[in-house]
């Protein structure tokens, strides 16, 4: 799975509640969470996302509860990536139960600045940065998690086993 688009940068600590805040967890329609995708950070930030684009975050990322909307939020603004510095254990899980490509590289996440276009290559753990040039390696998803995100989620993957007599 290779992914590409532009990066759209936010800082550290960034918590659930800026990627959707609560009043807008009134509904679990991807593009209507989408539509106020880090509303919690900047109003209208959304606006400059274009479908693809790969959301780079600094430590921490998607801290505070364990609202399953957040990456569900963010896959409805057209963003099936995050990478950053690092996760919040219970987003990291969350995000790939609801089939959001998540990959953490460290201090790395400082050489991509926000408008750099970049190429994810999920499978051989490789990230492009076009606009300077910088390959930066990263831990490629194990073969169970391609197969989860594959199917666009835990539950959806789950199912299928379920009914193919696997699970």
């Amino acid at each position: 799975m290779q992914y590409n688009g532009t990066a759209r940068k936010v800082g550290d600590h960034i918590d659930t509640d800026a990627i959707i805040p609560a009043r807008f967890l009134v509904t679990t329609d991807p593009a209507q969470l989408g539509a106020n995708c880090m509303e919690g950070l900047e109003h209208g930030w959304v606006s400059r996302v274009q479908q693809g684009d790969i959301m780079v975050g600094g430590k921490n990322f998607g801290c505070g509860s364990s609202r399953e909307h957040a990456p569900i939020a963010i896959l409805g603004a057209g963003m099936p990536v995050v990478v950053a510095h690092s996760f919040a254990r219970i987003f990291y899980r969350n995000g790939f139960n609801m089939g959001l490509i998540l990959i953490e590289i460290g201090d790395d996440a400082d050489r991509i600045h926000d408008g750099d276009v970049l190429s994810v290559d999920v499978e051989n753990g490789r990230i492009t940065n076009h606009t300077t040039g910088d390959v930066i390696s990263c831990p490629p998803l194990p073969p169970f998690m391609h197969d989860i995100l594959d199917k666009g989620g835990l539950v959806p993957y789950v199912r299928e086993r379920l009914a193919a007599g696997d699970a």
